[in-house]
């Protein structure tokens, strides 16, 4: 079954990121990576694939991304600052392995991701479905409603195609027609 595609409010994100506890290696790793999904629009599998040489500053080299293609993006400073008490809490740890990864350096699996997902959407008393694809759209609607160009969310979004990122915004802005449509005023 297909569900529509719901994006999340920021306030919505926040709440999911404020559920994770922010005073155990857990709560900060899934706040780093709920971050990371949202305000890099990173899929799933490019996230948890990260190794700490692709991560630079505020920039982060996605290596092997869908198609085997590789990209760069960039976080923001408050979204580069929750990834970095991560990245420096693990170290203090002594944990090896990819950037998200378990107390032993595993990878952390999708299937925990998903299920991390659902936990956190019912502590924050989100009633739209909450997924990892689902920051990714948030993502992609924001720098959308934030005028950005094009061609800067198709390369974010690693699309090799630019009809591929318009059709995948207007999924995601249904209404932006009649919103455009209603505001517009007589000169």
């Amino acid at each position: 079954m297909k569900y529509p595609v719901e994006t999340l409010n920021p306030s919505e994100v926040r709440a999911l990121i404020s559920k994770c506890n922010p005073r155990c290696a857990t709560g900060l790793r899934n706040r780093a990576l709920i971050v990371v999904l949202w305000r890099a629009g990173l899929r799933i599998s490019e996230a948890l694939a990260l190794e700490s040489r692709d991560i630079s500053g505020s920039v982060i080299r996605v290596r092997h991304g869908k198609g085997d293609k590789s990209r760069v993006v960039a976080l923001d400073d408050e979204a580069s600052a929750v990834l970095n008490i991560w990245v420096k809490h693990k170290v203090t740890l002594g944990i090896g392995g990819p950037i998200f990864s378990t107390y032993t350096g595993r990878a952390v699996l999708p299937s925990y991701v998903r299920d991390l997902m659902q936990r956190l959407r019912g502590k924050a008393g989100i009633e739209k479905r909450v997924h990892a694809h689902g920051l990714r759209h948030t993502f992609a609607s924001e720098l959308a409603e934030e005028k950005v160009d094009i061609r800067i969310i198709q390369r974010a979004l690693g699309h090799g195609n630019l009809d591929t990122t318009a059709r995948y915004i207007d999924h995601l802005r249904p209404t932006a027609v009649i919103d455009a449509l209603q505001s517009r005023t007589w000169a």
